[in-house]
């Protein structure tokens, strides 16, 4: 009898939900923001950061369009920034760019996304998974929650709203088919598991940042000083 081979999806799925209890697993940054004490501020402030994320994300995304590995992956489906400006001038209001300061940590993330990009398909597709499959799996959780927290009931929410994506189920069904199908080298895969990783460590260190600025009580980097 030949051995089981675990498809490389299943051991990416396993690998960005190691060690993250619960709907956290896909809802990622926000829901660790609502699980504590927190304002419709705090998440303005933290949508506010991942503005930031998504444009870097979006405009790599947009450069990786005709690469023959990263292709499949990218699909207008996908994207998050006009759902993410809306949200926000409605929490904000229009000039809400003008105050968005990224944090350190925010900063750090979108230089690693910018570097990888740059030099590694493999590394861009890392990061286009934990973002993208991790929004779209965990965006009915985190529209619940912030339906919960803050009485949201689109406005506000559309950054969790997939409207371009008919059958969530079978999108991912595709997008799993597509990793296992890369042509990836055996060290490519690791390195592809690696920066999954990294990115979440990353995401859990913008979330992080917003709260120690909290913490100690001075004024917010981003969005939460402003009135909702």
């Amino acid at each position: 009898m030949s051995p089981t081979v675990t498809p490389f999806s299943e051991l990416l799925r396993r690998r960005s939900r190691a060690d993250v209890p619960g709907a956290a697993r896909w809802s990622g940054g926000a829901h660790d923001l609502l699980a504590g004490e927190c304002d419709v501020a705090d998440y303005a402030d933290l949508l506010g950061q991942y503005a930031v994320v998504y444009d870097a994300l979006e405009r790599a995304a947009a450069r990786m369009a005709d690469h023959p590995v990263a292709a499949p992956f990218v699909t207008a489906q996908l994207t998050r920034m006009p759902a993410i400006r809306a949200d926000l001038e409605y929490l904000v209001g229009p000039d809400w760019s003008e105050l968005c300061c990224p944090t350190a940590a925010t900063t750090a993330y979108v230089r690693r996304l910018n570097e990888v990009a740059a030099t590694s398909p493999g590394g861009f597709v890392a990061h286009h998974y934990t973002r993208y499959l991790g929004d779209l799996t965990g965006g009915p959780t985190l529209a619940r929650l912030l339906e919960e927290r803050f009485g949201f009931d689109t406005n506000g929410v559309l950054f969790t709203i997939f409207d371009q994506v008919a059958d969530p189920d079978a999108f991912e069904d595709t997008y799993r088919a597509q990793l296992d199908a890369a042509p990836w080298s055996a060290a490519e895969r690791e390195a592809v598991l690696a920066e999954v990783d990294l990115a979440a460590r990353l995401d859990r260190a913008l979330v992080a940042s917003l709260g120690a600025t909290r913490a100690v009580g001075a004024p917010t980097a981003g969005l939460g000083s402003l009135p909702a």
